[in-house]
């Protein structure tokens, strides 16, 4: 069962502004895997929302749900600070859910927002139970580590064996993840390894303490766990064979989709650019985020940096990786063992940019 999402913790509607900047410089590679047509050495035209309403000087109004305190969603915060979405003709207002990525799947799925951006390891289950929220590009990869102390006798993955592991949330990505790690390296994640819940702030008094060895989590809690205990990084999601693999993803609420499909092929647009924004300018991108989480803007500028927002698939890429995914989650069964990935990445996935 799915929790009623928390009431929002704050919105933010930008003010209208006669002279929207002009769009940031795309990188050849952030504009094909975003367009798929456009291929340009410097600067492209914004893709414009089109339909009556923009032909009539007004913006789509869209309400975007997102986590403030997540660092990996500073690009949202840079999309509305650099105009960014209002060049996509889209007015962007931003719910900040503080629960759980699955409350903002939720938020999407019964019309409280029109779209978000989330973990595909928290959506894809109840992505498979029915929600009408389909998935149109991945926005990065890596922002979840599994951290020990330095004399804890963790060296690697399979060192946990018999070992405790605290996590924030006994269904949060960050457990899933490191779950699929162990599994593929014959480790049964349930029988082989504990797992133990602690409150968010409480992960790195469990290791000192003793009872756990190992915590695994997101940033920015992992990367200032890290940094203030001096601990070490044990396995990333950008580990072995999940350098170029994307870990959060844009949904789009299904309704919206089939009423307007121009504002969501915007939508996803702009989404897309701001990563490629992300990547060019980190600096100045930790600095719009800094106005809606306090997280010190250098630890910002560290993780944006250490994360791949240059990486943020589309089409068949993006359904590859979907039913990677899938298969998975399969091995530590979160996802149903008959359900068909190929068949299930499709049916989650809309292709508004063809």
């Amino acid at each position: 069962m799915h929790q009623e999402p928390e009431q929002p913790l704050a919105n933010h509607r930008p003010a209208c502004a006669d002279n929207p900047r002009s769009t940031a410089t795309l990188s050849r590679r952030g504009w094909l895997q975003a367009a798929g047509t456009l291929a340009v050495a410097s600067s492209v035209a914004p893709f414009v929302w089109t339909s009556r309403a923009s032909a009539a000087g007004q913006r789509k109004p869209i309400k975007l749900a997102w986590n403030a305190s997540s660092v990996c969603l500073a690009p949202v915060a840079a999309a509305v600070k650099e105009d960014i979405f209002r060049n996509h003709g889209l007015e962007v207002e931003l719910i900040n859910f503080g629960g759980s990525t699955d409350q903002l799947l939720e938020a999407i799925a019964t019309r409280k927002a029109d779209a978000g951006v989330g973990m595909a390891l928290r959506w894809l289950k109840p992505l498979e139970q029915g929600f009408d929220v389909k998935l149109t590009a991945a926005t990065h990869g890596g922002c979840m580590r599994l951290l020990t102390l330095r004399n804890s006798g963790v060296t690697d993955l399979t060192s946990l064996k018999g070992k405790t592991v605290a996590v924030s949330d006994m269904a949060s990505p960050a457990k899933n993840f490191f779950s699929i790690l162990l599994a593929k390296r014959g480790i049964d994640p349930v029988r082989d390894v504990q797992w133990r819940q602690y409150p968010a702030d409480l992960l790195g008094i469990a290791l000192e303490k003793g009872e756990a060895q190992a915590a695994a989590d997101g940033d920015p809690r992992t990367y200032l766990l890290r940094k203030e205990r001096s601990l070490v990084e044990v396995a990333t999601n950008l580990s072995d064979e999940y350098a170029n693999r994307s870990c959060c993803v844009l949904g789009i609420r299904g309704s919206l989709l089939r009423e307007d499909k121009p504002a969501a092929a915007a939508l996803t647009h702009a989404v897309l650019q701001a990563q490629d924004w992300t990547v060019a300018h980190p600096e100045d991108a930790a600095r719009h985020f800094a106005e809606f989480a306090k997280v010190p803007q250098a630890d910002v500028v560290a993780m944006l940096k250490s994360h791949t927002h240059g990486h943020h698939p589309v089409g068949a890429d993006l359904k590859k990786e979907l039913a990677q995914y899938t298969d998975e989650l399969k091995l530590v069964s979160v996802i149903r063992p008959g359900t068909d990935s190929n068949k299930f990445a499709e049916r989650i996935y809309a292709n508004v940019l063809g």
